[in-house]
């Protein structure tokens, strides 16, 4: 997706070896435009595949989540990592390692969401090792649910993410590959 490309290149930040700063358009402040466009991509994607939810982890999933989920017409659940009063009764919960926060995180979404039999669009801004993911994916079949396939944002192709989902026979589409970080540059995977 050339504009996502051009949005990272103008105003993405390398923060290191492996960590990627996009807080000025997908994780803090959001480009609603872009996330639309995002949206857009990602139904078409999977227009075909019966998709009947779209779940994706707090926060920064959100915005591209629910726009694909509205141009799909389907609800958007999100996985909680905060505990919640209300959030107390028949949920499903995994435990997932942030590589950006360097941290295990337990995360919840409610049996009520997650129905047997569903189609499963997951919806991530980043793929690096794939923690999240796997997470997200055991959330989806502990509810008896199929995972359609997985839309990711930005893929940090040099980890080991997107190899592992693949592996484990799931789609993967991504809308922006990083092949490498070193020396502050951003290089695109072809």
């Amino acid at each position: 997706m050339n504009r996502l490309k051009e949005k990272i290149m103008q105003e993405g930040r390398v923060l290191g070896e492996g960590v990627l700063k996009v807080d000025a358009f997908l994780n803090h402040q959001i480009d609603p435009q872009l996330m639309w466009e995002i949206g857009q991509t990602f139904s078409r994607m999977y227009a075909k595949e019966g998709v009947t939810k779209v779940l994706t982890l707090e926060s920064s999933g959100i915005a591209p989540a629910v726009m694909t989920a509205l141009q799909l017409g389907v609800p958007t659940v999100f996985a909680r990592k905060q505990k919640s009063l209300t959030l107390n009764q028949d949920l499903l919960t995994e435990t997932v390692y942030s590589y950006t926060k360097q941290q295990k995180n337990e995360v919840t979404i409610s049996r009520q969401f997650m129905a047997p039999g569903e189609r499963v669009l997951i919806i991530d801004d980043f793929l690096a090792n794939g923690e999240a993911a796997t997470g997200l994916a055991r959330l989806v079949e502990r509810a008896e649910a199929v995972v359609a396939g997985f839309g990711i944002v930005i893929e940090k192709s040099f980890q080991e993410g997107a190899s592992r989902l693949a592996a484990a026979g799931y789609r993967v589409d991504s809308l922006a590959r990083i092949a490498s970080l070193s020396d502050g540059q951003i290089v695109f995977a072809e």
